[in-house]
């Protein structure tokens, strides 16, 4: 068992540094804008935490809208997005039932083992965290365990994943270098 919760609470944190101006900023994610990013990171949430809950992870539910920088939010920040860190915390709150990470479950038409699910999660959190910190001109602070939990999954899922074409190729850094760059570049971003 993982605690996502710090992830989640270093996603939040980023989050609240994103201007509304920023929205439309590539990303590190080639398919995405920081907007789009966010809307994912929110889709993210409310998808894995239902997993957590073993309650339909509304595998019809559409993509979120990308954030749209005019759509009148305060601060730029358009109001659906301001629901996210709620849906972040929820999330890191239900994989903390033991019971989360046990048994299998299928969504998208494929079937895993909840603690791979699990895992899942906090790769989401961890590599877009550190996609919207990046385009933003912010870093990610994650505790060393978040790191080492995300960094063991993604060299061992990531090469095998099955379904190869969510990460680009990886791409080689120093075998010293930081934990967080060494996640990046087994997902396919040059840290």
């Amino acid at each position: 068992m993982i605690d996502l919760r710090p992830a989640c609470r270093s996603m939040i944190d980023v989050l609240a540094g994103v201007a509304g101006d920023q929205l439309a900023a590539a990303t590190p994610c080639a398919e995405y804008s920081v907007g789009d990013l966010v809307g994912h990171v929110d889709q993210v949430a409310v998808g894995f935490a239902a997993l957590a809950r073993k309650e339909s992870a509304r595998e019809e539910a559409d993509e979120p809208a990308a954030a749209d920088p005019g759509d009148g939010g305060r601060d730029g920040v358009p109001e659906h997005l301001r629901a996210v860190p709620e849906h972040l915390r929820a999330l890191g709150e239900a994989w903390t039932d033991p019971a989360a990470w046990q048994g299998a479950t299928t969504t998208g038409g494929l079937e895993l083992p909840n603690e791979v699910w699990g895992r899942i999660a906090l790769t989401e959190l961890v590599v877009h965290g550190w996609d919207i910190a990046k385009a933003t001109g912010q870093r990610i602070a994650l505790p060393d365990g978040t790191l080492r939990a995300c960094y063991d999954h993604v060299v061992s899922f990531v090469p095998n994943a099955p379904v190869p074409a969510l990460w680009g190729p990886a791409v080689e850094v120093p075998a010293d270098a930081p934990l967080l760059d060494r996640i990046v570049a087994v997902t396919g971003r040059n840290p």
